[in-house]
């Protein structure tokens, strides 16, 4: 193996090292973990950096002249360039322990197969079930949840002989996958979307914010059935009846469910015994969940279920992690040029910006839910404008309004930009599966349902802001 191969595989290692560390970190609250973490997602940054793509590169570059300038505007300047490495190398972490369950959860045969049956149901329910099963999917597999059942979708489509229904179809199916999981953002305590919500806003817990965010999550999920179900594309000639799929509806998703009553019970009762905030206790019971289902799944015949569990670990660490190096270097760089960017932006905000406290609060949150998706159609990820913006704002507390209200609203106008923005993941790989431009797939296909869902879930904050 070439040496530059080896220290690609090696460099997995160091985001790993940040999940640990942050974990020890979410406990203790200790600086020496912190620090750790820090210096590990610094060196990640330097090795996955080395043969990076212009794009990436821009990224870093970014970071390097803010903190120039931090430097030279700010007495304080150590202290905001610490926190925005602590907030990537949170994300850094976070992502880790995600991405370790999806590689759990592709290679079980029950999961493939629950997904299967999913792509599987006849034309009355196939929207349904499909954008339920993107949801669930989503909880665990993030992306993968698009991998996974859009590629079973473009399986089923491609025995159809007709072109015309074909390519309907798997509009259809891949809207139904994209949409489900997108309105995960709205609520998962281990989305990208909550945790850095939660933490940037004053006040502001998960457990306060699930319910209404819940609400807006049902609300995209029946909004884009209701769309689909209303603006139903019409063909020339009827499709032939499909014969749905063997097995109840329990017995072939009961691998998701038992997954997901894993992970949340261990997350409850992690968080009742030690107090942990919900984050740090999902970030424990996930990566758990992801060895010891990779043991339960088994190993080839002649060797050591617990050296191939051992293996699998060691080839996710430096193969699967070490090949994600493009995505840890911009999800750390995103958070880190929000959070630095807001540091040196709010004392300039409070000399010579507007007044945010003089417009009727409510404004402000419902400006959210547009403003996210607006500046992800000018290719900001989520992470650096929410990271970037939510510093700028006055607290909940200034203007009177509950932070749950105003974490809808911002988790809402995420999931809304993760259904149209072209340079979110999401989109690029419903494109992708689709053989259409990640434009078409993000504003053409989606347009429509985002804006109609944009009136609905600014409706939704105005009611929430008078009911709390």
């Amino acid at each position: 193996m070439p040496l530059d191969a080896r220290f690609a595989g090696l460099a997995g290692v160091l985001p790993a090292g940040v999940m640990l560390a942050m974990i020890a970190y979410e406990y203790t609250g200790h600086p020496v973990a912190a620090a750790i973490a820090g210096a590990l997602s610094l060196g990640a940054v330097a090795a996955f950096g080395i043969k990076a793509p212009p794009s990436r590169t821009l990224f870093i570059l970014v970071g390097l002249i803010l903190t120039v300038w931090a430097a030279a505007t700010r007495s304080d300047w150590l202290a905001g360039v610490g926190t925005a490495i602590l907030r990537g190398s949170f994300i850094v972490a976070l992502f880790t322990a995600l991405t370790a369950i999806r590689n759990a959860a592709m290679s079980s045969r029950e999961i493939v197969a629950c997904g299967r049956f999913l792509a599987r149901q006849p034309p009355g329910l196939r929207y349904l079930a499909l954008t339920m099963g993107g949801h669930f999917f989503g909880l665990v597999l993030l992306y993968g949840s698009i991998s996974l059942l859009g590629g079973l979708a473009a399986e089923s489509v491609a025995r159809e002989r007709d072109p015309e229904i074909g390519r309907i179809r798997l509009r259809r199916m891949l809207l139904a996958v994209h949409r489900g999981f997108a309105a995960t953002l709205c609520w998962s305590p281990i989305a990208f979307s909550m945790a850095i919500t939660t933490t940037l806003i004053p006040g502001a817990t998960w457990t306060e914010a699930a319910i209404p965010c819940v609400v807006s999550a049902a609300m995209m999920l029946l909004g884009g059935w209701a769309i689909d179900t209303i603006f139903k594309p019409r063909v020339s000639r009827t499709p032939p009846a499909q014969v749905p799929p063997e097995g109840g509806w329990f017995e072939n998703l009961r691998p998701l469910l038992l997954l997901l009553l894993a992970i949340g019970t261990g997350t409850a009762v992690l968080r009742w015994a030690t107090g942990v905030e919900v984050i740090g206790a999902v970030m424990s019971v996930v990566p758990a969940v992801a060895v010891l289902w990779i043991f339960l799944q088994g190993s080839p015949i002649g060797i050591n279920r617990g050296a191939y569990t051992a293996s699998r670990v060691a080839d996710f660490v430096t193969g699967e992690l070490a090949a994600y190096r493009g995505e840890i270097l911009l999800l750390f760089m995103a958070a880190f040029i929000g959070s630095l960017g807001a540091f040196v932006l709010v004392p300039l905000m409070a000399d010579h910006g507007p007044d945010l406290t003089a417009p009727p609060a409510v404004l402000i949150a419902i400006a959210m839910v547009w403003l996210i998706p607006l500046t992800g159609q000018l290719g900001m990820n989520p992470i650096l404008s929410v990271s970037l913006l939510i510093p700028l704002l006055p607290t909940p507390a200034e203007i009177g309004l509950h932070p749950a209200v105003l974490v809808t609203a911002i988790t809402g106008g995420w999931a809304l930009s993760g259904n149209t923005s072209p340079f979110t993941a999401s989109v690029l790989l419903v494109g992708a599966l689709g053989k259409v431009r990640p434009v078409h797939a993000g504003l053409v296909w989606n347009g429509a349902y985002a804006l109609i869902l944009g009136v609905a879930l600014s409706l939704w904050v105005l009611a929430l802001s008078l009911m709390l």
